[in-house]
């Protein structure tokens, strides 16, 4: 089958994330207020949507957010493929000094597999606890993109 990713609309995005992420809340509830402005990616295997990530850059950072993989499609290697997919979109921009995102706590580990290191903030929402997590340039400190 045949594996590849590739650019989307913020509106194909949105059943991956409410059927991961928030099942039990409205689908409304996993949509960005700046939605529109990002970059979004699916990771497709044949024509099926199997993983997705929002991209959002500001000052010289790129956060990635609402990254799921289909729960039947976890553990074969689907989300690694598409963040290191992201990992390469964040190195090859010169303006972008920081890459990071706001990990669920019982995640951290898959990030700490790309070298993102966590960060002493933390917070809860939903009843969900996350601790952003971050990886810097290489001219800016030791764990670079």
């Amino acid at each position: 089958m045949n594996i590849e990713i590739i650019k989307i609309p913020p509106q194909k995005t949105y059943a991956i994330r409410h059927q991961v992420m928030w099942p039990d809340k409205p689908l409304e509830f996993v949509f960005l207020q700046n939605d529109d402005d990002g970059q979004h990616f699916a990771l497709c295997k044949g024509s099926n949507i199997i993983s997705v990530v929002s991209l959002f850059t500001k000052n010289n950072s790129l956060q990635f957010r609402k990254f799921a993989t289909k729960i039947s499609e976890q553990g074969n290697g689907y989300g690694t493929l598409l963040l290191n997919h992201v990992m390469m979109i964040a190195s090859k921009e010169k303006n972008i000094k920081k890459i990071w995102c706001n990990a669920r706590e019982d995640k951290t580990s898959f990030y700490k597999k790309f070298g993102m290191t966590t960060t002493s903030k933390k917070f809860t929402k939903a009843g969900i606890r996350y601790v952003i997590m971050e990886k810097y340039s290489s001219t800016n400190k030791q764990n670079s993109i």
